[in-house]
């Protein structure tokens, strides 16, 4: 992501432009995924998981008596190496 959310309210937003950017990418691709859209949707789906671990973290924050503004987005290798 180039800025990264600053407030709850910007953080929902990226949240739900990044849903309907997948949603017009499956729609438009009628079933079919080309690679590019493939690699597109993947690089969507990453970006959701960095939102919502920014969400969690702003919320621990905030749970904590902290600044939520403290969270920071933190990067794809690790926000995707998490274990489920």
């Amino acid at each position: 992501m180039a800025d990264e959310p600053r407030t709850d309210a910007e953080l929902a937003r990226a949240i739900d432009e990044n849903a309907e950017a997948e949603h017009a990418l499956r729609s438009a691709s009628h079933g079919g995924l080309d690679d590019a859209d493939a690699d597109r949707l993947r690089e969507l789906q990453v970006e959701r998981d960095r939102l919502f671990d920014l969400k969690r973290q702003r919320q621990a924050q905030r749970d904590a008596g902290e600044d939520p503004g403290e969270a920071h987005e933190r990067d794809a290798r690790t926000v995707e190496g998490y274990r489920q």
